[in-house]
């Protein structure tokens, strides 16, 4: 039994991860932004790192450090019965029902579409791409044994070398200056939230709660099975993985940025992509990108078709096995990936903007829950918070159609009046930061409660010592110390006192030598600069008598 990863072994996981995640909507999405952001593209690629690069990052590394076997596991510290829901949708629509079906979809539009002449048969060029792209999705993931083989050591260096071609070419040729190219739409007035909407269409944050589970296993397979070394592990393949993309995501920007001296925006990042390649590399380049496309979703659906199906035969033992699972995924990918490219992106923002906050959330949660001791009233009170301003986003990304035939323009009003950000598509950032101090404040209660229970005092004893002191201090203490005693709690404001008091001290010893440690280890003492303190001395001169005629006059 090993102990650590060699170095080789580390960057082949790494390999994996990054494979698994960078897909179809990897490459396209980056192109469009840099059209449209033009020369606010450095705002906009922050805005979409931060969701396309960070969440996927925090939610592998989550998955670690929580050593949970599975999704359902993490997400049912809300409850049993919500990490069964959110699991199953979670999965559907990284699965059968949008990611899969749009990486076939995206290979055949980007890629093979623009070499194929152009006739009403394209539906049957469709079909027939289809049906071999899900044949070799599925010869692939019946050896879901082989697939650190496949992805890692084939498929992401063969992916990388044409990718490779594609963005020297382009960048070494600019067609105009960044500074001249105007931004459009969103982008001019909000390009960092745009951005960072943007980047949900990758899927990638709600992929890494899968792929997390992907990686774990290599490890184990590889032989680390120590906790702390698979956590250790799986958290540098996941930085690894997120800082290429994000150096890829950066230059895919700039080379949409930058191309936009000889084409004019495309309407997608896959119409994009087809008309940079064709520009610099003429037909050769359509061949290039169209390998690079489709390498780049066959490895992706494969991880993900691999991730499903081993989560509902882990769901559902009683159905169906792992293979037949596999089966049942790639048959309705395929027929989902026939209904084109346009409808399956319509019905997924949707989708997304519903799932993104709770992935948000519960990936935070899972990392921030040993300061609370996993405390279920806490993941509660924050997902319960955020879903219902999820589902109202779910709403507002509706099709013009649907939003018109539900008449939902009375509630977008009432929303937009009184939920910060919702204009912006963020409007549960507050809901979950008011569930989070709520749930904090009642872990806190239980718990002096609970206490006080044991030692058989009367509960208002142990709200004596919990949030009334520890939130609120020395003046929420004296202020609710009162009520306490008008409910027979005799010197309950010195308890409440007293427990702000204990708060305040402990606070100060705790955060001295660890403010001292700090300090020290970063050596901030060399960074002083010394300042002049002749600015701190009072004019002597104002202090001396004066007479008061001449200062009148």
């Amino acid at each position: 039994m090993k102990r650590k990863l060699t170095p080789k072994e580390t960057l082949a996981v790494a390999s994996l991860l990054f494979g698994l995640f960078f897909g179809a909507g990897n490459l396209i999405f980056p192109v469009h932004m840099g059209q449209a952001a033009g020369r606010n593209y450095v705002v906009a690629s922050m805005g979409f790192i931060v969701t396309g690069v960070g969440l996927p990052l925090l939610g592998v590394v989550a998955m670690g450090l929580s050593r949970s076997e599975s999704l359902a596991q993490l997400a049912g510290q809300v409850g049993k019965g919500y990490g069964r829901f959110f699991t199953v949708l979670l999965y559907l629509t990284i699965g059968p029902c949008f990611a899969i079906p749009r990486c076939a979809t995206t290979s055949f539009t980007v890629g093979l579409e623009q070499i194929l002449p152009h006739s009403d048969r394209s539906w049957l060029y469709l079909l027939l791409f289809s049906a071999l792209f899900f044949a070799a999705t599925l010869y692939f993931s019946l050896r879901p044994g082989k697939i650190l083989t496949y992805v890692g050591k084939v498929l992401t260096p063969g992916f990388l070398a044409f990718l490779a071609v594609l963005i020297l070419v382009t960048l070494l040729n600019p067609t105009t200056s960044i500074s001249a190219v105007e931004p459009q739409g969103a982008y001019a007035a909000q390009p960092f939230f745009t951005g960072f909407l943007e980047g949900y269409n990758t899927m990638d944050a709600l992929a890494s709660l899968a792929f997390g589970i992907v990686v774990v296993q290599v490890i184990r397979d590889l032989g680390v099975e120590q906790p702390e070394a698979i956590a250790m592990t799986t958290v540098r393949s996941g930085v690894f993985s997120c800082v290429l993309m994000g150096i890829i995501y950066l230059l895919l920007t700039i080379m949409g940025v930058q191309s936009r001296g000889a084409l004019e925006a495309a309407p997608n990042g896959g119409a994009a992509l087809a008309q940079i390649a064709q520009h610099y590399l003429g037909r050769v380049g359509l061949l290039v990108l169209a390998a690079t496309v489709t390498l780049a979703c066959l490895k992706t659906a494969v991880g993900l078709t691999t991730s499903c199906a081993e989560t509902f035969a882990g769901m559902f033992p009683k159905s169906l096995s792992y293979r037949g699972w596999v089966l049942l995924f790639c048959g309705a990918s395929f027929l989902f990936a026939n209904v084109g490219l346009t409808a399956i992106i319509t019905y997924a923002v949707p989708v997304l903007m519903f799932l993104y906050p709770l992935a948000i959330m519960l990936i935070l949660l899972s990392l921030l829950g040993r300061f609370f001791d996993y405390d279920r009233a806490v993941y509660r009170w924050v997902i319960g918070l955020t879903l219902p301003v999820a589902l109202y986003d779910f709403l507002a990304a509706l099709p013009e159609g649907a939003w018109n035939a539900l008449r939902l323009d009375g509630l977008q009003a009432v929303v937009l009046k009184y939920v910060p950000f919702a204009g912006l598509g963020l409007g549960w950032i507050c809901p979950a930061l008011l569930g989070l101090v709520i749930g904090l404040i009642l872990s806190q209660n239980f718990l002096a409660v609970g206490l006080a229970k044991l030692l058989h005092i009367s509960p208002l004893v142990g709200l004596c010592t919990g949030s009334i002191p520890m939130v609120g201090g020395h003046g929420t203490a004296g202020a609710f110390g009162p009520v306490l005693e008008d409910f027979g709690i005799m010197g309950a404001t010195t308890l409440c006192t007293a427990g702000a008091t204990f708060g305040l001290i402990m606070g100060s010893i705790m955060g001295g030598p660890v403010g001292k440690r700090l300090i020290e280890k970063k050596n901030l003492l060399d960074t002083v600069v010394p300042e002049d303190d002749s600015l701190l001395v009072e004019d002597e001169k104002k202090h001396e008598p004066q007479d008061p005629i001449r200062a009148l006059f």
